[in-house]
């Protein structure tokens, strides 16, 4: 593969739903440019770019694949995203890596839940000039009216038809391209045709729509247009380079990856419509100091490189995959880790075409590539000069709310998993283990159960490590509401020295989040170095609660009185007794049991908020405030107990058809409902017996 400048590299994330065939279509671009010999499947999981295994398992995309395409002298680095919900951390990284994005629809479904993150996350977050493919046009009962109608709909009329389907007897057999107003057959694709006489009014009405868009571009424009003055050749492909970058105009075209048909007309709008990474101009970073600078988007700039994504191979070692946002990236030289402080050396340079790794000598600005083995790099790293030291915004990855506890099938497959888990995490941004010390439990956390799933799978298949997951132990506390005082006498003798300790504690309500200890001894009763003993083996008691072995809050610990032996008496015994007027007085201080209550903000489109706020009350959670954003979304903030939300990320998707997010923090402890409390008691002694 030859070298191409900044200017000859086109950048285009393709995104769509789940099934919409985003992978096909880049498969289709790969093969018509004869860069493949076969076209593979999805379902066999033959296709270039999901080659994994897991991903022809599930017979859909789960990670971000690079394809580079080389088409009349230009590069199109094609980077196909998943569309399932599960695996947005992926869609996420091609978005972060994209300058344009191509949305792929498919024809018979119309829009769907991805085909709605999709226009969100490219035009309304990130601005990407945008193109639209109505894919599966061969499919007897694809609408390609319906679904355009529908496209302009929900997102503008700056959706605009480029190119229309000719449908005889319910199959589409050709396409019309509006902006030549030319004709072509599926039979004979050489020949230009005339447009047939039932499609002409249809395919004017849609010329017309491209015309008063191309005039708003420009001034001149705009006036030869009112002056009804036909735009020429050299004007219409002026006006739609503008259009289409400014989001003016976001063209629709429609084909058949399966068939091949509308590939070629697809990949010429991209080269010569969509801008290349050079014309941003400038480049937002830090320096060194963290102080924004700009860099300039060109060879002649200092290198500067992003890494976007990294993979851990068993044999070849780790793989960086990055983006040079400035400059010439070199083999065989030396770069500076600005976010890790260390120098790194490039040695060899790829490109990375699926599966494929192909060497090449360098990388231009704007180019897309891989190294390897590099000792210090992570993902969101930032590789530059020594001379000019710059860092990138790192990816925003969303937050995994779906957590699992987590352990190996056999213990000595501990460290295993572990390792297993770290290197999973380097992969992928939105893996979260969380080792709590309270519980006992590893909670690894997940965008959803396929997300989970995909990662025990691979924990099997990569690193031979079988795992067992279960819900994650709800982090209840218990406290008192009445007032109990009890004596604690240690007494023992072995034929020799004895150990005695004698102390009475009364233990009374607090507002603390912890144990307050205090201690009113008059007359020397109990010594003064025996007080912090009496005061640790309360604490120490306290991490286990009387009801169900929760961790006690909110308790006063007084030490009133006690009495002590001159040659008995030690720590040790002390802080036994300690432990036996806890066992003795809590039971009958009026414990009662928390759970922890947490503050949830949810975002889903509004159709869908009577059903939200509907299920809030099911899971005892209360609505504190309910607003739209700029989107147009429902956003509901709430307060939940957090036993009611651990599978919420899969039934918010269920209630939402995948529309829906959310985000939960831990906020506060709150009583527990007696008929809660009595549940959860009951379980903490049914485990208790049984172990």
């Amino acid at each position: 593969m030859k070298d191409y400048l900044a200017s000859d590299v086109r950048n285009v994330v393709v995104l769509g739903h789940s099934g919409a065939g985003k992978s096909s279509v880049i498969e289709a671009c790969l093969y018509f440019n004869k860069q493949l010999d076969k076209f593979g499947k999805n379902s066999d999981g033959t296709t270039a770019l999901n080659f994994d295994p897991e991903e022809g398992k599930r017979g859909l995309s789960v990670y971000c694949h690079l394809a580079p395409v080389e088409w009349k002298n230009r590069k199109i680095n094609f980077i196909d995203t998943p569309g399932y919900m599960d695996y947005e951390g992926e869609e996420v990284t091609g978005l972060t890596t994209g300058d344009n994005a191509l949305i792929v629809v498919n024809a018979k479904e119309g829009i769907e839940a991805g085909t709605e993150r999709a226009w969100k996350e490219a035009v309304n977050k990130r601005h990407l000039p945008t193109i639209f493919f109505l894919n599966k046009m061969d499919d007897e009962h694809a609408h390609f009216d319906k679904v355009l109608d529908e496209l302009r709909a929900k997102f503008g009329n700056t959706v605009i038809p480029f190119e229309m389907p000719i449908v005889e007897n319910g199959k589409s057999v050709g396409s019309v391209n509006i902006l030549r107003k030319k004709a072509w057959y599926y039979n004979n694709r050489k020949e230009a045709q005339e447009v047939p006489a039932d499609l002409a009014d249809q395919v004017e009405e849609y010329y017309a729509q491209i015309c008063e868009a191309i005039a708003s571009t420009d001034d001149e424009l705009m006036e030869k247009f009112f002056m009804e003055e036909p735009f020429d050749e050299h004007e219409i492909a002026k006006g739609l380079r503008i259009g289409v970058r400014s989001g003016d105009i976001r063209p629709v075209y429609c084909g058949s990856a399966i068939d091949q048909t509308g590939i070629e007309r697809l990949m010429d709008l991209i080269t010569e419509y969509f801008p290349c990474y050079a014309e941003k101009g400038r480049v937002h970073a830090l320096n060194a100091k963290n102080e924004p600078i700009d860099l300039e988007t060109n060879e002649n700039e200092a290198m500067s490189a992003f890494v976007f994504k990294t993979i851990v191979d068993p044999f070849v070692g780790k793989i960086s995959y990055l983006k040079v946002m400035s400059g010439v990236l070199n083999s065989d030289s030396q770069v500076y880790n600005s976010c890790k402080d260390a120098n790194e050396k490039i040695s060899q340079i790829f490109v990375i075409s699926g599966k494929f790794q192909i060497g090449v000598g360098k990388l231009f600005t704007g180019d897309i590539g891989a190294v390897v083995k590099l000792q210090n790099t992570e993902t969101n790293d930032t590789l530059c000069t020594k001379s000019r030291i710059v860092k990138f915004p790192k990816i925003e990855y969303p937050e995994p709310m779906l957590g699992y506890a987590i352990m190996p099938k056999t213990k000595a497959d501990e460290d295993k998993m572990s390792v297993g888990i770290r290197n999973l995490m380097q992969e992928d941004g939105t893996i979260r283990l969380v080792n709590n010390a309270e519980t006992h439990e590893q909670v690894l956390y997940g965008l959803g159960d396929q997300h989970i799933d995909l990662i025990v799978s691979k924990l099997k298949s990569k690193y031979k490590v079988e795992v067992t997951t279960k819900e994650p132990t709800v982090q209840y506390r218990e406290t008192i509401r009445g007032t109990a005082e009890a004596q604690g006498k240690y007494k023992k003798q072995n034929g020799g020295a004895g150990q005695y300790g004698d102390v009475w504690v009364r233990f009374e309500p607090t507002n603390s989040d912890d144990m307050e200890f205090a201690e009113e001894v008059f007359g020397g009763a109990v010594p003064k170095q025996y007080f912090p003993p009496v005061e640790q083996g309360l604490r120490d008691c306290m991490e286990h609660g009387p009801l169900a072995g929760f961790k006690v809050v909110g308790v006063k610990a007084v030490l009133f009185d006690g009495s002590y032996h001159p040659v008995d008496s030690k720590e040790v015994a002390f802080k036994e007794a300690a432990r036996l007027a806890y066992n003795k007085a809590m039971p009958n201080a009026k414990p009662a049991l928390l759970e922890p209550i947490g503050k949830v903000t949810i975002t889903a489109p509004e159709e869908y908020t009577g059903t939200l706020m509907g299920d809030m009350p099911k899971r005892r959670g209360m609505i504190m405030d309910m607003s739209l954003n700029d989107e147009g979304d429902q956003v509901i903030h709430a307060e939940v107990p957090t036993a009611e939300m651990l599978t919420y990320a899969n039934e918010l998707r269920a209630m939402t058809q995948g529309r829906g997010r959310y985000v939960m923090v831990f906020d506060r402890y709150e009583p527990a409902p007696k008929d809660v409390a009595e549940k959860v008691i009951a379980k903490a002694i049914a485990k208790k017996e049984n172990n």
